[in-house]
């Protein structure tokens, strides 16, 4: 047995909303290595459920599995507000919302999210950022002031496959990116940070002032 098959044998099994997402993705787009997947999908309910959100953003929605993770955690009456720059998804995310049964909780928004975020009037439980890597800084910039005392902002793929701790650093686009939003990040001192290096790596990011 494996280190991942002992891992998932002694899990709480994804749901059968998360099972036939994960399916159709694999089906449907040409994508799929995007998809949260069990072990990240698992964590992000667990921490939303510590959390008991009111209110969650997510950037980056892909085909929908996080934002049914980030669900379960959702406290009675909360809202998800869910931002996506690909409406050619709509279709598959909104079967997979009704799978599971959260689509009277979540509000699906199509466009730039850099454009889409000082719209929303909402304070923040919780941030979910997996969307344009090159646009991470402008994210954080945008919803650090959104968050609430105590709220976190979680941030997918922070060591981007190791790029980020290459010498000399590649310098494409989503490589700086990530890198200014790490260092960003770890400068700011309204928030406590540590980066978990589940996958590409998941800074889990709390605001203290």
């Amino acid at each position: 047995m494996t280190e991942k098959e002992y891992l998932n044998a002694h899990s709480t099994p994804a749901s059968e909303a998360l099972q036939w997402l994960e399916r159709q993705t694999h089906l449907r787009t040409n994508h799929a290595r995007m998809l949260s997947g069990r072990e990240q999908g698992s964590l992000l309910s667990l921490i939303s459920a510590l959390a008991n959100p009111s209110c969650i953003l997510e950037l980056g929605v892909f085909t929908g599995y996080s934002t049914i993770c980030l669900a379960e955690g959702l406290a009675p009456g909360g809202t998800i507000h869910a931002v996506e720059i690909n409406d050619e998804l709509e279709d598959l995310i909104r079967e997979g919302y009704d799978r599971a049964g959260i689509s009277d909780k979540v509000q699906l928004h199509f466009g730039d999210a850099r454009e889409i975020i000082p719209t929303l009037d909402c304070r923040f439980d919780l941030v979910y950022i997996d969307a344009n890597k090159r646009e991470y800084p402008d994210y954080y910039r945008l919803v650090i002031d959104k968050v609430a005392t105590g709220g976190l902002i979680l941030a997918d793929n922070v060591l981007w496959d190791g790029k980020v701790l290459q010498d000399p650093m590649p310098q494409d686009a989503q490589t700086k990116g990530i890198a200014e939003f790490n260092d960003m990040v770890a400068a700011d001192p309204r928030v406590e940070v540590f980066i978990l290096p589940v996958r590409d790596g998941l800074s889990i990011i709390r605001k203290l002032s």
